[in-house]
């Protein structure tokens, strides 16, 4: 299967690690990646900032970049929630989210990982609430080897970043921030998994911060390694 990497202006920014990640693990699985040069941001920043013109500008060039893709493949639940709800099925190329695309395309579980550290995982507001991606980012990581998986006390809380919702309203993010840092804490893990790195980052400073020696990992690094 040809798959087109929609990698975000998010990831390409701060994280571009978590890109490659995805490259070495779908061509492991047998894909054919490609990576349209053209791509910018899908527009939901601006939307979230009430932007809704210049958003949707973007949302629509994303579909003309895209365009004729077998299958658009992005470690970013959030960015494939906002280009879904945005654009109606016949005006995108299909949108997938990584694990979905992992699960649900190329019916697969076990990717041949290994990861011998005690991990939990933190399910994104997006991913649940949006995209309903249910336990197949948990499937997944089940079946890495080596891999200790623990469960997050109150998982389906939410981490308090929310975009411009954690600069608008610092003092309540914040808040939300320390209640799921105290739960990660509380699983004793090595790492904290997620499929978006805006919450991963957002929970990361606190942990880095707090000198707790947790770290923060996508999860296309995790089924990478």
């Amino acid at each position: 299967m040809r798959a087109s990497l929609f990698v975000t202006c998010f990831n390409d920014t701060l994280f571009p690690g978590t890109g490659r990640a995805v490259v070495r693990l779908l061509e492991r699985l047998g894909c054919e990646v490609d990576f349209p040069l053209e791509q910018t941001c899908c527009g939901q920043m601006h939307l979230n900032a009430g932007y809704g013109r210049e958003g949707m500008a973007l949302a629509a060039r994303f579909a003309r970049v895209f365009e004729g893709a077998e299958a658009v493949v992005t470690p970013s639940a959030s960015c494939a929630a906002m280009l879904r709800e945005q654009l109606g099925a016949g005006e995108r190329p299909p949108v997938h989210e990584l694990s979905e695309f992992l699960v649900d395309r190329l019916g697969v579980e076990d990717v041949g990982a290994h990861f011998p550290h005690r991990v939990t995982f933190h399910p994104t507001c997006h991913s649940l609430r949006s995209l309903r991606v249910g336990q197949r980012p948990l499937a997944l990581l089940r079946a890495v080897d080596g891999i200790e998986l623990v469960e997050l006390p109150q998982e389906q809380e939410c981490c308090g970043f929310g975009g411009t919702f954690a600069v608008k309203n610092a003092d309540v993010s914040s808040a939300m921030l320390a209640d799921k840092v105290r739960a990660v804490l509380d699983t004793g893990a090595e790492v904290v998994c997620a499929a978006d790195n805006s919450c991963l980052m957002h929970i990361g400073g606190a942990l880095s911060r707090q000198r707790t020696g947790v770290r923060t990992m996508h999860l296309a690094e995790v089924l990478a390694s």
